[in-house]
């Protein structure tokens, strides 16, 4: 079985697991515990911050361990509007029509709770977000803009470090969902006021993810007690898991350059093939500005389901688009709002390859050929 669904989640490390395990087996203490064991786990923690702050250009008092890109995202989100709107009277938000769900429905949260308005910038045909869309819709009424840096069902890029400037110059904070991004594209300087990451996408357990938000930026926190994480994240903290996210991530960023080139070039020779061979097929999202590790295609005249079943069959596991969405009868409101039909959108399949994709894919597109023309016949 060949696993094509890395942008879904992705296999824990060997590396990690061993990482982990001394802080389940041994040095499980508490954090907040005032002896060895505790003063262990302490130390451990902020280790991987440290670690975690040099990946990503940040400094150590700004990085706040999560459960993952979820919750990094409403934490972002909720927190950083709810704390500008109480201080100077922020109530607006803006966000594109492409973004996952935690982000779409953490701004629907704050429009139907807290009475904020909303802006969903346009994207192209394309999925790219204009920049100078951002800075007509910034105003001194915005609270933050939230913009994925890599889509995670076509794999468009975003020119994160531009829409930063653009906010900078507003003096509205700029969150940057990079969940799809880490392991893939730098992180350090892009000039974002905040970042989520999530663990299971480059090889950490699930339930491990990080909002990196600098100090300066007010933060409303979602989860209220015991006052860690500087009192952003109330909560016991994952030791294990904090280890093992600080490590999957600077192996994936050490990776990173060679992993782009290696997996960029395979994944290239497969989009063509696949063009090639099978003439219902359409690449999906950017050519120019794309991640690296993923091709999405629809299939006109199939149900996208259906061609995954029929991969599956002959040894390819893949999907349909956003693992979050699945099971929904609901065409993708990704491609919708870069133009395709709805009925098209939904015989969508995506591609997501793993950083250690060393054979060409060549069979894979041979089987989308054969498991496309099986239902086309």
């Amino acid at each position: 079985m060949l696993y094509l669904d890395n942008a879904a989640t992705t296999p824990v490390r060997p590396e990690v697991r061993d990482a982990i395990w001394p802080y389940l087996a041994e040095w499980f203490g508490n954090p907040s515990s005032h002896h060895t064991v505790g003063e262990a786990a302490a130390s451990a923690l902020a280790d991987a911050r440290a670690r975690v702050a040099r990946v990503v250009g940040m400094r150590t008092g700004d990085i706040v361990f999560t459960s993952g890109g979820t919750e990094a995202n409403n934490l972002a989100i909720k927190g950083i509007a709810v704390a500008a709107a109480s201080a100077r009277g922020a109530s607006h938000v803006i966000t594109t029509a492409i973004e996952h769900e935690s982000i779409l429905q953490s701004v629907d949260y704050l429009q139907r709770i807290h009475g904020f308005t909303a802006t969903l910038l346009e994207v192209d045909s394309a999925g790219r977000l204009d920049a100078a869309a951002l800075d007509e819709a910034l105003s001194d009424r915005t609270a933050l803009a939230a913009i994925g840096y890599a889509n995670n069902e076509v794999g468009t890029v975003q020119d994160a470090a531009s829409l930063s400037t653009v906010a900078k110059a507003h003096r509205v904070p700029l969150h940057v969902d990079a969940v799809q991004a880490a392991g893939w594209l730098p992180l350090a300087g892009l000039g974002a006021d905040s970042m989520a990451i999530a663990g299971h996408k480059i090889g950490a357990p699930p339930g491990t993810g990080v909002l990196a938000i600098r100090g300066r930026i007010p933060l409303e926190p979602l989860l209220h007690g015991g006052g860690q994480e500087r009192d952003r994240r109330s909560g016991t903290e994952n030791v294990a898991g904090a280890v093992g996210f600080a490590l999957a991530l600077e192996l994936a960023e050490a990776e990173r350059i060679e992993s782009v080139h290696r997996v960029g070039h395979l994944r290239d020779e497969f989009v063509t093939r696949v063009l090639q061979r099978v003439p219902s097929a359409r690449l999906t999202g950017s050519v120019a500005h794309r991640l690296a590790n993923s091709a999405s295609f629809t299939f006109e005249g199939t149900s996208g389901e259906a061609v995954l079943l029929e991969l599956e069959r002959r040894g390819v596991v893949s999907s349909s688009g956003s693992a979050c969405a699945a099971g929904s009868d609901e065409p993708s409101h990704v491609l919708t709002a870069l133009g395709v039909a709805p009925d098209t959108a939904q015989t969508a399949v995506r591609f997501t390859f793993a950083h250690t994709q060393h054979d060409p894919l060549a069979p894979v597109a041979d089987a989308v050929a054969a498991a496309v023309a099986q239902l086309t016949a």
